[in-house]
């Protein structure tokens, strides 16, 4: 295996959480009896551009297919995140009725109607068929495509370069990344902007997030690492963000480096300066992961078998692709968690990948009284115990496994 960036020779394990389905594959009660396909979940560190990657074992046609399940406007948090985005960057960049919007990876329009709603045209880019219809549903124009430089050269051809491109948490689903990047560089116009967001590396690191390893995840980004990938195809990160979504995400902007109207600011060299002192530019910052993850591994399955003992129920909330990749790896199924409640009615009455464990709505809750709800999408536990508050009624507790086992007696949010 070779870097997907700069083609260096890669041999050395960031970690290894053994085989799993993919993440987001969910099953209905047919499948449950059918044979299933495991791919391994290993990755590597690239000791020269300090890329960490996964293998491509799933092809991404595959994974982002017509059956794909997640739906971006299911989360309140992530709207909320995604309209102040938008009014943020229309006034910064002074977009209006002229401009052109181009998002890749748009899923159902989340992001895109904000846009909409303030008359300035875009384009939604989403390879998936059922989000893809579901944004088309909200008025918004929507190729079913995967972006590359071909698609990239076809919209330049027909003069709907952007004003501004927007990719929020897709720059790690693609497995050519030289070539996403490269077409970036082609579909923007000469004074546009590119505002990614992406998980950041030294979070997911520090703060024991493995379960955000998956499949559909080929590339785990520094910093340091996208800014070398922008500058080999000619685009210069010039401003960042640092963010709390996804337990911790960078927003960063890039232009064209012929284009000079737009200094890079002090940020840029501040994280730079942060990852190196964190020892991102070193080897050993890359091979000491594997422990953290076993060690929440051991936690949570000696957190089950003692309520299974005790016979107390546990259920879950939030079928999130995060939580397979933790159960998968923790060998749980479904005679340790009851079942996982989740909000979208496109999950609801499906199964987890390789746990089995039933998915529900909220309503199983009320009905079952668990006495305990494990969060798997723990980044939004904060939305999901003021959601879920009234377990404490019936003496119900949280319980939120990364970094590290969390029992949360009060559900009061403080």
């Amino acid at each position: 295996m070779k870097c997907r960036f700069c083609s260096t020779p890669l041999h050395h394990k960031f970690l290894d959480l053994g085989s799993a389905p993919p993440s987001n594959s969910f099953l209905t009660k047919e499948q449950l009896n059918q044979p299933a396909t495991f791919y391994p979940l290993k990755l590597y560190a690239c000791e020269k551009c300090w890329l960490v990657q996964i293998d491509e074992y799933k092809k991404s046609d595959e994974i982002f297919s017509q059956d794909y399940i997640y739906f971006s406007s299911y989360s309140k948090s992530w709207l909320d995140h995604a309209k102040k985005y938008v009014d943020m960057i229309t006034d910064r960049l002074g977009l209006d009725a002229t401009s052109h919007v181009i998002e890749i990876a748009s899923n159902d329009g989340y992001l895109l109607q904000c846009f909409l709603g303030k008359q300035i045209p875009c384009l939604g880019i989403e390879p998936s068929a059922n989000t893809a219809q579901v944004a088309r549903g909200k008025g918004i124009e929507t190729l079913e495509e995967f972006f590359g430089a071909d698609l990239a050269k076809r919209l330049a051809q027909e003069g709907r370069r952007a004003d501004l491109i927007i990719g929020n948490n897709v720059l790690a689903h693609v497995p050519d990344i030289n070539d996403f990047v490269r077409g970036l560089k082609i579909a923007l116009k000469p004074t546009g902007v590119v505002s990614m967001e992406f998980p950041h590396l030294m979070r997911l690191v520090e703060e024991n997030q493995f379960d955000t390893i998956y499949h559909e995840h080929f590339s785990y980004l520094s910093f340091h690492t996208v800014r070398r990938i922008f500058a080999k195809h000619g685009l210069v990160l010039f401003d960042l963000e640092e963010l709390t979504t996804h337990g911790g995400s960078l927003r960063t902007y890039a232009r064209h480096d012929e284009n000079d109207s737009k200094p890079v600011t002090p940020n840029v060299a501040e994280l730079l300066e942060k990852e190196a002192a964190r020892g991102m530019l070193r080897l050993d910052y890359y091979l000491d992961f594997q422990k953290k993850a076993d060690k929440v591994k051991y936690a949570l399955l000696s957190f089950l078998i003692e309520q299974k003992k005790q016979g107390n129920k546990v259920a879950a909330y939030g079928a999130a692709a995060k939580g397979n990749t933790l159960l998968n790896y923790c060998g749980v199924r479904d005679d340790l968690i009851a079942f996982v409640a989740d909000a979208s009615p496109y999950k609801q009455g499906k199964y987890l990948p390789g746990s089995h464990i039933p998915v529900v709505s909220e309503e199983e809750i009320r009905k079952s009284k668990p006495d305990f709800i494990l969060i798997l999408p723990w980044n939004i536990k904060e939305e999901i115990i003021a959601q879920l508050d009234y377990i404490r009624t019936w003496g119900g507790k949280f319980v939120v496994p990364i970094p590290h086992i969390q029992i949360i007696q009060n559900c009061g949010l403080k």
